[in-house]
């Protein structure tokens, strides 16, 4: 019986080709509503959503720029899975349409944040996460054993683990902002606390899917974040803000310990 690697061509029914050209589609959706909301100042800009309720948990402007380099990521991952070459990999069949469901994830709240659709945010953007995250850790020992240079390793696992890293530190803030702005935050704990118990989570949660993955693109979107957070409460803040710098300083040593640490699997594990 042949052995089927990651990089074994697994054949390319019609279907296949119907979903590479729906997540094409998918992948410019994204990125046309982000900007073009933007530069058309169509309804509320993702800024003024997170303005309602950024008073228990804040993450510095500037890191939202890491969206340019995710889109950039996902548009090239878009358009090398439908070139006529890229034949269909088990890699590229495990993350296809989970990967599709996250496109339009991050493209629909958009239009949630614009319109104010606090709940349905919420549920986009943990859903995109967990549609990533699901083949993420279904895949872990086909991930770990693709080789360094592999193009389905950099065209195809890390940009989606830019976006899952990234969307996993974005959904408790997004979370927090909501419930920070209905007033809807549980008395148990004062605000810091529950920030900080979010802080953790997502730090707790980041060197878990590493250690698994050994992907390095997964975590430093999160150290990324947390670093925006450390930066925006330093001043109103400063206990959150270290607790933030401290877990991004976690978060980014299990990146380069665990993922640019890279120790191969078996590929029968």
């Amino acid at each position: 019986m042949t052995e089927v690697t990651p990089d074994t061509p697994l054949g390319d029914p019609p279907r296949n080709g119907l979903r590479r050209l729906l997540i094409l589609a998918a992948a410019l959706f994204a990125v046309t509503i982000s900007y073009g909301q933007i530069a058309l100042g169509w309804g509320q800009s993702p800024a003024e959503f997170a303005a309602d309720g950024a008073s228990t948990l804040r993450v510095a402007g500037y890191a939202f720029s890491i969206w340019g380099l995710i889109y950039l990521g996902l548009l090239t991952y878009a358009v090398r899975q439908l070139l006529p070459g890229a034949r269909e990999t088990a890699t590229l069949r495990a993350f296809g349409w989970p990967s599709l469901l996250a496109l339009l994830g991050i493209g629909w709240w958009v239009l949630a944040a614009a319109f104010d659709w606090e709940v349905m945010t919420i549920v986009l953007i943990v859903g995109s996460a967990v549609v990533l995250l699901i083949p993420m850790l279904r895949h872990a020992a086909v991930i770990r054993s693709l080789p360094a240079g592999d193009r389905d390793r950099w065209l195809t696992v890390t940009p989606l683990a830019l976006l899952a890293g990234w969307l996993s530190i974005a959904a408790p803030v997004n979370l927090i902002t909501v419930a920070t702005g209905n007033g809807d935050l549980p008395a148990a704990l004062p605000p810091t606390g529950w920030a900080s118990l979010a802080i953790a989570g997502v730090t707790l949660l980041a060197l878990a899917v590493t250690a698994r993955t050994r992907l390095a693109a997964y975590p430093l979107p999160i150290a990324w974040g947390l670093l925006g957070a450390f930066v925006a409460e330093q001043t109103r803040n400063p206990t959150l803000a270290y607790v933030a710098l401290a877990a991004a300083a976690i978060v980014f040593a299990g990146a380069v310990i665990f993922g640019l640490g890279l120790r191969r699997a078996p590929r029968s594990a």
